[in-house]
């Protein structure tokens, strides 16, 4: 069985560069490059859910930045600090920084979840297995209209309900854009793990359940409530003889 390898692509606007933000930054002296590094900034945070890492627990640096992106470090400095004012970016408490729109524009997938995109249209359309090419990988960077397939599964569960499409690592995790958002807002560094957490456990226990949205509040308030539980419930006690 080949390997499957996960890659992750931008989806812009077609009014990108009418918002109110960048037409600013277009204005700017060194305007251009700015828009050019904020573009680097949103790929390269890609991987890491808008975080901007070299590695898991390494936050970039004006330095590592300026090697990454081949910009000079004084231009990286000066662009971060507009970035922050026009709240493109901020600084999260362990120094690391966040871009904050990269929701917006995020999308993952796998070599293999495209096989099964594949499979799914043949046989839709009753084509023989030899005219699909089973090693497709798409490109490591894609960017996309809003108005392209989004490579995501989109279902509507019944006449009038939201329409929820398919997220984590086997596509089985079904959130209406509004759930999405929610859940981004509510657990800006820890949804995406919910998301492929409750994806796994689905598919290894052949669970289901009514609302994944709702399941996932309620595993990380479960998660967070532990927490709280175990701070409190450290011994601090001493024993006769012993100093403080």
């Amino acid at each position: 069985m080949s390997e499957s390898h996960k890659y992750y692509y931008m989806k812009l606007k077609e009014t990108f560069f009418n918002d109110s933000k960048i037409l600013l930054l277009e204005q700017m002296q060194d305007g251009p490059l700015y828009i050019l590094l904020l573009l680097k900034f949103y790929l390269i945070s890609l991987p890491y859910n808008g975080l901007l890492l070299v590695s898991e627990n390494m936050p970039h640096t004006f330095q590592t930045l300026a090697i990454v992106t081949r910009y000079q470090v004084g231009t990286v400095e000066r662009a971060i600090k507009i970035f922050l004012k026009f709240g493109l970016i901020e600084i999260l408490a362990n120094r690391t920084y966040y871009m904050t729109d990269i929701q917006l524009f995020i999308g993952q997938s796998s070599t293999e979840a495209e096989r099964k995109r594949m499979e799914r249209l043949r046989l839709q359309q009753q084509l023989p297995s030899s005219t699909v090419r089973a090693d497709i990988c798409p490109p490591e960077i894609e960017i996309r209209d809003k108005e392209r397939d989004r490579d995501k599964v989109r279902v509507r569960e019944k006449e009038g309900q939201p329409i929820r499409s398919a997220f984590g690592a086997y596509q089985n995790v079904f959130l209406s854009d509004s759930e999405l958002v929610e859940l981004q807002n509510k657990l800006p560094t820890s949804w995406k793990h919910y998301i492929d957490r409750l994806s796994e456990y689905m598919t290894s226990s052949g669970r289901q359940y009514q609302n994944h949205a709702a399941t996932i509040r309620r595993w990380a308030a479960a998660d967070q409530k532990k927490s709280h539980q175990q701070t409190y419930s450290r011994d601090y006690s001493v024993e006769e003889g012993e100093t403080v």
